[in-house]
């Protein structure tokens, strides 16, 4: 009995655990750490340059990522963007070759964006690893090489003669959507101090400059491009954002006294209530309204550039702490209005779309993953009213079922001359039995 005992004791000794040592002080190394792949500073309104979220790349690919030219350090020395970083150092020799004359050298580029070095970084969310050396490098070479396009493009200096970068049509389309990509930007402050040191007395302004570049690509009136020529923004991406942003937009919002408002139904639902879409003029994609049972838009061309500035337009509004959501609330709208490609077809009919991307199922993908998993509060975006009244035109009373009947017998031809030959059928019937007692009753 006693040596049961004994070993039933042994079986349940105590072990004492000791902390590791080695892994004690590896605990306390990371409590003194700060976060790199997002940074403290990422929280702030100064932090305008963001890694887009995997969940956003996940839905749309390499949207996000350059092409041909790497901007600012997110996708440095990647080497499919080797090609166009042989030729910055072209630009940059040809900008000095024209400087000199002022007295400009290359150290006079260094020093001036030096003291912006500390600033520049806190724009970044991810923490630079670069040195100070390697970092001013980048924002010089880089800004420069911006500057120079813009003004090669824009014919304010002389283009060598079969300059690839500027006769190679392809080349000059990849720079339009590499240079809004949101992780291929530098801060705005940074071109404009460089360009401030390279100016000449009559030219445009940065901003004239940058909005005449992606003009290219969209075609808006020079009196629109005017309005914006002395705007100060945090990157390209968030001038161009800017320059879209009528200031009457940012104050929308429903009625207080009414509930919350839904995101609303496909367009070919709409149309059955009544609900009608129609093109209109506006300087701006995002002027859109809704009066007397009609959703005025104005036309919208879908490209590749296009496409490339929305989704990263509404990347950077789901990133930017202090952004209002209004491309995202837009984009939103459009996610709702379209389901299928049908419902494209429609808007394309209507003038709202131009379709220059593929087919109308392409459209259709493209919107509907641009809605997705991103954010905004619909209580008060910029097109709060809107959905309110729209949803409350599509639930009220006869006129939508005024509007079902009509769309249902007389949406067509066919439908109308069945309608009306079945109303026939109908007069003549009663026509008929209304003779045969007639007929009886004079007997």
């Amino acid at each position: 009995m006693e040596n049961i005992n004994s070993q039933s004791a042994e079986h349940h000794a105590v072990t004492i655990w000791e902390i590791n040592r080695d892994r004690l002080t590896a605990m306390q190394h990371k409590l003194s750490d700060t976060p790199k792949l997002l940074s403290v500073a990422a929280g702030r309104t100064t932090c305008s340059i963001f890694k887009v979220p995997q969940t956003l790349i996940d839905i749309n690919g390499k949207s996000y990522q350059p092409h041909i030219v790497s901007v600012g350090p997110f996708h440095h020395g990647q080497p499919h963007l080797e090609m166009i970083q042989e030729h910055k150092w072209r630009f940059l020799r040809q900008l000095l070759n024209r400087t000199q004359a002022k007295g400009m050298v290359l150290e006079d580029y260094l020093r001036a964006v030096q003291p912006l070095e500390v600033r520049a970084r806190e724009c970044y969310s991810v923490t630079i690893p670069y040195t100070t050396d390697e970092f001013i490098e980048m924002m010089v070479l880089d800004g420069c090489f911006i500057i120079e396009l813009f003004r090669k493009i824009g014919g304010l200096v002389e283009v060598e003669d079969y300059d690839p970068l500027i006769t190679m049509s392809w080349i000059v389309s990849f720079f339009l959507r590499d240079l809004v990509r949101l992780e291929n930007q530098i801060p705005y402050f940074v071109l404009d101090c460089l360009f401030q040191l390279t100016k000449t007395p009559e030219s445009p302004t940065l901003a004239t400059l940058a909005l005449g570049f992606f003009n290219l690509a969209l075609q808006r009136p020079d009196t629109v491009l005017e309005k914006y020529s002395n705007v100060k923004a945090k990157h390209l991406l968030d001038l161009l954002r800017t320059s879209f942003l009528p200031s009457d937009l940012e104050h929308s919002t429903k009625p207080d006294n009414r509930p919350p408002p839904h995101v609303i139904h496909s367009i070919s639902k709409l149309r059955r209530s009544g609900i009608k879409l129609k093109p209109w003029e506006a300087e701006s994609f995002l002027v859109v309204n809704f009066k007397h049972g009609v959703i005025h838009m104005p036309t919208i061309a879908i490209d590749d550039f296009m496409c490339a500035f929305l989704l990263n337009a509404v990347a950077f509004e789901q990133c930017h702490s202090g952004c209002l959501k209004i491309v995202t609330t837009y984009a939103t709208l459009l996610d709702c209005l379209i389901n299928t490609s049908k419902d494209v077809e429609l808007l394309c009919d209507w003038n709202i779309i131009e379709n220059y991307l593929g087919t109308d199922a392409e459209v259709a993908t493209f919107f509907n993953n641009m809605g997705k998993d991103v954010t905004f509060d619909i209580d008060v975006c910029y097109l709060a009213r809107l959905f309110d009244n729209v949803n409350r035109h599509y639930h009220s009373g006869w006129h939508v079922q005024l509007a079902s009947f009509k769309y249902t017998y007389f949406n067509t031809p066919w439908s109308l001359i069945s309608a009306m030959a079945a109303l026939l059928l109908l007069i003549l019937t009663v026509a008929q039995t209304l003779y045969t007692v007639l007929s009886y009753v004079n007997r």
